[in-house]
Formats: C-alpha cells, structure tokens, sequence
C-alpha cells in the first residue's frame, strides 16, 4: 500500500484514521477527508476513482505523472498539479503532486518528491480555527508548501553565482567553472518552464470561480501567487546574473590578455634599439662611421642604454610596463 496518511476531520480536528475502501463523508461541510499517496499504483487509484467518484481522466494524469502545473474543473471537483524541486548538488530534480479537491475529500498523489507532507499536516492541524475552512483551505497548505521549496534552490544558486563572481574577479574561470555556469543557467531556464505555470494556477484560484473554493479562502491563494512571482523575479535575475559572471570573466581575460600584449609589444620595441645598431655595425662595410674611432664602441653602446632607458621611461609613463 502507498497511502501515507488517510483521516477524517471535523470542526478541523482529525477525528480518526480512514481507509482508501470506505464510503467518503457526505452530507455535513464540516468533515472532509484527506488521503496522501506517494507513488500509487493503478488499482488504488481505480478504488479511489470508485468511492470519490473521480475523473477517468485526472487519474490517468495522476498516474502518468508528466503534467505541467495546471487546474482543471471536473463537474464539482478540482484536479491540480503542481510541480515539486529540490536541489541536488548542481542539478535540480523535479517531482509531481496532483490534487484531488471534492466537497468533501482532498486527495494528494506525490510523485518523486522527497518532501513527504507530513510536517505540513502536523502545522495544519496544529490551527484547527483555520483547518475548519475545509478542503480549500488544505489545498492552499499543500501549494503554499510546494511553492516554499523553490526558495532555497534559488537562494543556493546565489550563493554560487556569489562564489563565482568573486573568484572570476581575482582570476580567470577554468573550464569546469564555465561548464558549472552554463549547466546552472541551463538549468534554471528548465526551472522557470517546468515551475512558471503554478503562477497561474494560482492566479486562477484567486480570480475565477472553481467548485470548493470559497470566497473566503482566495486571499490564502493570492499570498501563493505572491510567493511565486517573487521567486520567479529571483530565478530570472539569477540566470541574468549567471550570463553576466560569464561576461565579466571573458571581459577581465581580455583585458589580462591585452595588458600582456602591450607589455610584449613594449619589451620588443626596447629590444629592437640594440638590435637595430648591432645589426648595421655587423654588416661588415669597409667604410663605417667611427669604425676606427678610440671611443666608437662605448660611444655606440652610451646610445643604445640612453636609447633603451628613454623607451622604458615611456613606456612606463604610459602604463604599458
């Protein structure tokens, strides 16, 4: 069995624990069922289809798990997906949690997350005034709780893009570290498609009118939203700044580069002075000024230190050197 967790509540107090087989509450608002599941199989699934009479077609979305965030409105009930993350070294592994909302029963199916619902139904539970709003209020807590994990993946990729930036400013980025930047851009680009519809989601639970959601409830719902935007703001400012690390660093390498070159091209210009004069006095012509003068060869070596010296002062004052 892949039921987690299965009670019934009344007033949003549990009142006692329920079994996937049993006939759901009907009649008072104030009980309502929730059931978790983590990785069902087809036959669970079916018998939930049968006692809470789901859609044949949001249980084959549950099953196959390969949904983008979305709602859908089947007769009196809710169908939402959301999509779970979490960060794992540089690489971000994704997970599904689809929803069941009815009347009286909310139904949760997690695929591949590893963040179990358990500490959510606990602080739920633990303010019953608010539990008792009923099943929409349950299904704020589970999209609320989703959205709150993509915080701390965009918050460590910050501190790497941190890490990176700092280290690209004091010397050049090796080919691991640009690989590590394009595979963290590369992946928050993914991250931004698979997560970015939950904000619509949520913007249409606080704006349409959908079975089980009262009015009451929406501003919980706008409080998601409001979360989702801002970590949507953050991952595209992260990938922003990802591509930026990656312009300093070539930008910085350039300057070394060109910095080296001018230093080169300066070095080769002093060194062309001696080399110039060597070069003519080796030419062996019978007639060469001062070639028998006392004091031609100091002479000749006077002008190339001169000559030399007045390079290098220049170029030191231009900065080259």
């Amino acid at each position: 069995m892949t039921v987690v967790s299965a009670f019934l509540y009344h007033e949003g107090r549990r009142v006692r624990e329920v079994d996937i087989h049993e006939p759901r509450p009907t009649g008072d608002r104030d009980d309502f069922v929730w059931i978790g599941l983590f990785e069902p199989d087809e036959a669970e699934l079916r018998i939930l289809e049968e006692r809470y009479d789901l859609h044949p077609l949001a249980i084959e979305d549950a099953l196959k798990a390969h949904q983008l965030p979305k709602v859908d409105i089947y007769g009196n009930q809710l169908f939402v997906v959301a999509r779970t993350a979490a960060m794992v070294d540089d690489h971000i592994d994704y997970g599904e949690t689809a929803v069941f909302v009815g009347p009286n029963a909310i139904i949760t199916v997690r695929h591949g997350s590893a963040r179990s619902h358990h500490e959510l139904r606990k602080q739920l539970e633990a303010a019953p005034e608010l539990l008792k709003h009923g099943v929409d209020y349950v299904l704020h807590g589970i999209l609320d709780f989703i959205v709150d994990g993509y915080q701390p993946i965009i918050d460590g990729i910050e501190e790497a893009v941190a890490e990176m930036e700092g280290h690209a400013m004091s010397e050049p980025l090796g080919p691991e570290e640009t690989r590590r930047i394009f595979r963290l851009r590369r992946g928050v680009a993914t991250f931004v498609r698979k997560v970015g519809p939950m904000g619509e989601v949520a913007n249409k639970l606080v704006n349409l009118d959908m079975p089980c959601i009262d009015v009451d409830t929406r501003p919980y719902f706008k409080d998601v939203h409001d979360h989702h935007r801002r970590v949507e703001a953050m991952a595209n400012g992260v990938r922003e700044a990802l591509t930026g690390v990656f312009e300093m660093s070539n930008l910085l390498e350039q300057q070394r580069q060109s910095e080296i070159t001018r230093q080169l091209a300066a070095w080769a210009a002093i060194l062309a002075v001696p080399t110039a004069i060597a070069g003519i006095y080796g030419m062996n012509f019978e007639h060469m000024p001062e070639l028998h003068w006392r004091y031609g060869y100091p002479a000749v070596l006077a002008v190339i230190v001169v000559m030399c010296v007045g390079l290098y002062a220049r170029f030191r004052q231009m900065r080259w050197l």
